[in-house]
């Protein structure tokens, strides 16, 4: 039986064909507007070479034999100071084209919900809402599911984002003025001027230096949440609740309460420690202080517009009593609450304060305002002004406000620490050796387990005052007695990284009683490994059956797992179903000892790392997993793609409340036992299949080397974490993001399909593809993995990955290439069989016409990329290193990934 599902996908219209030819306008004019400001700024020579290999690459894609020739022969002959222009210029294309593609949904989705589109209502949260009562969800069903919805989106500053902050804002730019111009129906004096500051924007981005020259430090990506949230996320969020309130009221007959947050943001920008020696306790202090003061700074702007608002002489005794006295009571408490908030700012932006920090000393306690600080009063006033018969005065800006501070608290997203198991079991083993009772290190699981219980149910510290911490172990206790003066309401979960065992919980759960932290951090599992999310409910069952544990979670969990690391460890395939049984079997487990369970699902933006289109990777989760809560993180160029425009982030926001809705009211089907069956098969082939290439191999690490830029992207400043947890040469010591970007760049895309193919076709030679094929059409999980994969196999060119091996590569691994080539030529056919489809992505016309748009500005980048590598392996420098890094940044941009 398959699940009833609602459609948020705008059927196809007579009016399909102009939109898709106003997008064809967009990128047309933006190109034209690029060619002059190429003309104008660098000159006319620049522009025919650009035109000219152009036309080249275009006629090679065309299946010209000759054009391919002439293009490489072209662009192997430039000097690298040539290639950087020429690099820039097709960089730049390609980023305008993704503007323009960012701004086509906007428009989709306007002309959706316009009066004469496809929308019953014009809005989509009251559609959504009606479809689900249609679909036979009660009302107070639906209400109950609504109110408690708790959805967590968390932005992490891993280092996928290439594009500097000061172009970003300029590509913003642009995107708002094709906007506008799509909202005026400009005349043609409008349109002109309108034309002039889109050229205006393109000069300046073709006129700065678009290469980081410096390595951006924690604070400086947190300050990128700040924007995200300041630019977007502070208004969108109080409008869809507003939006969200009255479709409640019409479809479940009640209004939504004012402290609902079914969307919430948390961030891991300064707090995430896991293997990155730049975020120390200090660093991590800044960041929340500069969190604090950009959340006071925006709500003391709120206040001052909503003094201009509430000049209204009555109100109730109870905010007289509050301070509301006087002509205009209600001003006279915004007044005090601004006072408070200017105070506050001034503390946390003083030389004391900055003083404080650089000594180690806490500063929290100083600022001493919370949430409650603004709720207080804004509550009071919301209370009087209802008493009085001013609800409708109440239900405006003052009710953004208080919607916003219930949402996004004081410090605007609540901060995760994140660390890895290991660096709190090497601060035991230091601290049981000096007290001389053992080495924690060499004690079993169930020795370990018996200490930490003991310990957290004695009454006495375990750690001397004068330990003699070495300087990790030093950082790992620091990082507790700072988290310990902190407000508990700006800290999120504490994650533990690479977490497999009970003890790695509990010992991080005796640090934090240890520095006596009032109101604990939720301490959050991280299993990322197949071998660690295999074990994953057995090592929750027996946390949950420890009385401790089971007093202390006061019946609720939080279990993060990781998408990344799962994939580079086993595949793609192998990941998934693992990840997909994993979440069945911690569902169980939590339903059987009576504990409400989120999963934290720790997904990046490219396939290999566990992304797909939100709303079908929510609905394709096992069933009971999405139980009206989640938390996703959203990572690197996915923030700036996802929340930098107002409407993109509106949309985005409602897609994952419709998704997770309706995940939990119309949860999917279990798998029927015999799809299990293939899947388990297809799993164990396909794992076999990764690992004999990636482990097997044993030349395999030495020509991932030099088929790809893996090293050379360490030139890119795009991040404050090392590309390695630990020193080593291996693929396990490389993280999870490089791996993927490296692969990404080369158009090879290995970790999305290495072991895919070969799985497929044992099990069809063993009689399997009708049962594939119908998995395909009916089991959302599967359809999902297949359909990402086939979005891979559409963006992989094998003949340009060729290239790589043929000027990097020494003939003794080339073989291995070739090898890696036939495989993917494989996984190709047997994907299209079980899709029944003639050509990747044959149903997603749009996708490949954007592809297909793309190719002939990505092409040229990867061949210089190619020339590039090889001169600066054998030693230039110069213009060649800021030549390949803006090559690197532009292919990025083509193929709207990184890691």
């Amino acid at each position: 039986m398959s699940t009833p599902n609602i459609s948020h996908e705008s059927p196809v219209t007579d009016d399909s064909q102009g939109l898709d030819a106003a997008l064809r306008d967009d990128v047309r004019q933006l190109g034209a507007l690029l060619g002059e400001t190429i003309k104008k700024q660098h000159g006319q020579a620049l522009f025919d070479t650009v035109e000219e290999v152009r036309n080249l690459a275009k006629g090679a894609r065309q299946g010209d034999i000759g054009n391919a020739d002439a293009l490489y022969q072209r662009l192997a002959a430039m000097q690298a100071e040539d290639m950087l222009h020429l690099a820039r210029a097709f960089s730049l294309f390609l980023n305008l084209a993704n503007i323009a593609e960012q701004h086509h949904q906007v428009r989709i989705r306007r002309q959706r919900f316009s009066h004469d589109g496809t929308s019953i209502s014009g809005d989509f949260l009251d559609d959504e809402l009606k479809a689900l009562g249609d679909l036979g969800i009660d009302r107070q069903r639906l209400f109950s599911t609504i109110r408690t919805l708790d959805i967590e989106l968390v932005l992490t500053a891993h280092p996928t984002e290439v594009m500097r902050r000061s172009v970003a804002t300029k590509y913003q730019r642009i995107a708002a003025l094709l906007d506008a111009r799509d909202r005026a129906n400009p005349g043609p004096h409008e349109a002109a001027v309108i034309e002039q500051e889109l050229l205006r924007a393109i000069t300046e981005i073709w006129e700065t230096d678009e290469i980081r020259r410096l390595r951006p430090t924690p604070i400086d990506e947190a300050r990128v949440g700040h924007t995200v949230v300041e630019q977007s996320l502070w208004d969108v969020v109080p409008s869809l609740l507003r939006d969200l309130d009255l479709a409640c009221q019409r479809h479940t007959g009640k209004s939504l309460p004012l402290d609902a947050t079914p969307i919430r943001f948390g961030s891991w920008m300064g707090g995430d420690r896991d293997g990155n020696p730049n975020v120390t306790w200090q660093v991590t202090e800044q960041v929340l202080g500069a969190s604090r003061q950009k959340g006071i700074e925006l709500y003391l702007k709120e206040i001052e517009l909503l003094k201009r608002d509430l000049s209204m002489r009555r109100a109730s005794d109870s905010l007289k009593a509050f301070g509301g006295r006087g002509h205009e009571p209600y001003r006279a408490v915004l007044r005090t609450l601004a006072e408070r908030l200017r105070q506050a700012i001034q503390i946390e932006s003083g030389d004391e304060h900055d003083v404080k920090i650089a000594h180690g000393e806490s500063t929290e306690a100083e600022s001493s305002i919370v949430p409650g600080d603004i709720l207080e009063p804004l509550l009071a006033i919301h209370r009087s002004l209802c008493e009085c018969g001013d609800s409708i005065i109440a239900d405006g800006r003052l009710t953004d406000i208080i919607r916003r501070a219930y949402s996004f608290g004081i410090v605007l997203m609540r901060l995760d620490i994140r660390q890895e198991a290991d660096r709190h079991s090497e601060a035991f083993d230091e601290i049981t050796r000096y007290l001389d009772i053992g080495s924690y290190l060499d004690w079993s699981e169930t020795q370990r387990i018996e200490f930490l219980e003991s310990e957290l149910n004695a009454r006495r510290p375990l750690i001397p005052h004068d330990f003699p911490a070495s300087k990790n172990v030093a950082e790992v206790l620091s990082t507790f007695a700072m988290i310990a003066h902190q407000d508990p309401d700006s800290l999120g979960a504490y994650v533990i990284s690479m977490a497999s065992k009970p003890s790695d919980v509990l010992a991080v759960e005796l640090l934090m009683r240890e520095f006596g932290i009032s109101r604990p951090m939720r301490v959050v599992p991280l299993f990322e490994r197949i071998e660690a999310l295999e074990g994953a409910a057995e090592c929750m069952t027996r946390l949950f059956d420890l009385p401790w544990y089971q007093k202390r979670i006061n019946g609720r969990q939080e279990v993060m797992i990781g998408y990344s690391d799962s994939a580079k460890d086993a595949g793609q395939l192998a990941a998934a179903w693992g990840l997909y049984r994993a979440q069945e079997q911690l569902v169980d487990c939590a339903r059987a000892h009576n504990i409400k369970l989120t999963l934290f699902h720790g997904r990046g933006g490219t396939v290999a790392r566990g992304g797909a289109p939100a709303y079908s990777a929510i609905r394709s989760q096992p069933p009971g997993s999405v139980n009206g809560s989640m938390r996703v993180t959203e990572q690197g160029e996915v923030i700036q793609a996802k929340y930098a425009i107002a409407t993109i982030a509106r949309e985005t926001l409602e897609t994952y409340a419709a998704a997770v809705l309706e995940a939990t009211l119309l949860p999917p089907p279990s798998p029927q036992p015999e799809w299990r069956a293939h899947m388990d098969e297809l799993s164990k082939l396909a794992i076999e299949e990764f690992r004999s290439f990636v482990r097997g191999q044993t030349d395999f690490v030495e020509y991932f080397k030099l088929a790809t830029p893996e090293a050379e992207l360490a030139r890119l400043k795009i991040g404050s974490r090392p590309a390695r947890r630990r020193k080593g040469k291996g693929i396990q010591y490389l993280r999870a993001i490089p791996w993927i970007f490296a692969w990404t760049q080369t158009r090879m895309m290995l970790p999305a399909w290495l072991g895919v193919g070969k799985s497929i076709r044992l099990v069809i030679e063993r009689g399997g593809l009708a049962a594939l094929q119908d998995m395909h059409r009916r089991w959302p999980f599967f359809k999902t993995t297949i359909s990402s994969i086939e979005m891979v196999m559409s963006k992989t060119d094998l003949g340009v990955a060729s290239l790589y091996d043929e000027r990097l590569v020494p003939p003794k691994l080339r073989p291995l290439g070739g090898e890696l080539r036939r495989r993917c030529r494989v996984t190709r056919e047997q994907i299209l069989k079980v899709s029944e489809h003639q050509e990747p992505l044959e149903n997603e016309p749009v996708v490949l016409r954007s592809i297909s748009v793309r190719n002939p500005y990505t092409d040229p980048l990867n061949i210089l990329q190619v020339e590039l590598l090889s001169r600066l392996r054998h030693g230039e420098k110069g213009a060649i290193e800021d030549a390949l890094l803006v090559v690197i940044n532009g292919i990025a941009a083509g193929m709207r990934n990184t890691g």
